[in-house]
């Protein structure tokens, strides 16, 4: 049987095929109002340099985006600002998607191979692009056959292939991963709706964050490597 969901009440036309489109785009609604909001308490400059003691949205952005370059910066080093742009939007996205499974008549995005796929591959292209611009095509493909020249034939095809797995195992980790949470939560919110499916939830927030940050934190390494300057014989 299928979970219910409320855009169901609005249209026919969306269904379980093509929700995971919609609450994807429903997600980066959401970051967008949020972005647009934040801008224009940061244009209030008494407001940038006297924080809210209460806490706003301003300052829960503020957290995110100096945890989420610190992270960076552990991993990268100093160059990690140059690509906070697409790291930082793909943890808060991801983020975001995973917890939309927690609210009832609401899925989410990422339990879609789609959806995944869709992100991984922008991964792929996007390190590789960088790592072309960085070194070269010609060193970039010496990166890719290894220190030793006799050896290089093969590992050029292993590398090769290992680069192409990349986006496949992202995705799947991350479909798996949240498929089976909500699949999980569903089962014991069936079973006992009542206090139960409470310690579930927070499991599952749980496991949202820890996805995000697996996804964005393997996309670090990748990125890390393709810039990365060796020497070649």
């Amino acid at each position: 049987m299928h979970d219910f969901i409320w855009f169901s009440l609005l249209t026919d036309k969306i269904n379980h095929q093509n929700i995971h489109v919609v609450m994807a785009a429903l997600v980066a609604l959401i970051i967008t109002i949020v972005i647009i909001l934040v801008h224009r308490r940061l244009k209030n400059t008494e407001e940038r340099l006297i924080p809210n003691p209460k806490g706003t949205l301003v300052n829960v952005f503020e957290m995110a985006v100096e945890k989420i370059l610190d992270l960076m910066e552990g991993v990268m080093g100093p160059r990690a600002e140059q690509f906070f742009p697409l790291i930082g939007t793909l943890f808060i996205y991801i983020f975001l998607c995973n917890v939309m499974g927690l609210i009832p008549g609401f899925l989410p995005p990422t339990d879609n191979v789609n959806t995944n796929f869709a992100m991984s591959i922008t991964v792929f292209l996007y390190y590789n692009y960088c790592g072309i611009r960085e070194q070269g095509i010609k060193n970039y493909l010496k990166h890719l056959m290894g220190p030793l020249v006799w050896l290089a034939p093969l590992m050029f095809v292993v590398e090769l292939v290992g680069h192409c797995v990349r986006p496949i195992s992202l995705s799947l980790r991350l479909f798996g991963n949240m498929t089976g949470d909500h699949l999980v939560l569903g089962i014991f919110s069936n079973l006992t709706p009542i206090l139960v499916p409470v310690i579930f939830m927070a499991l599952g927030l749980f496991i949202s964050f820890i996805q995000a940050f697996v996804f964005t934190l393997l996309s670090m390494v990748y990125l890390s490597l393709a810039i990365a300057h060796e020497e070649h014989e």
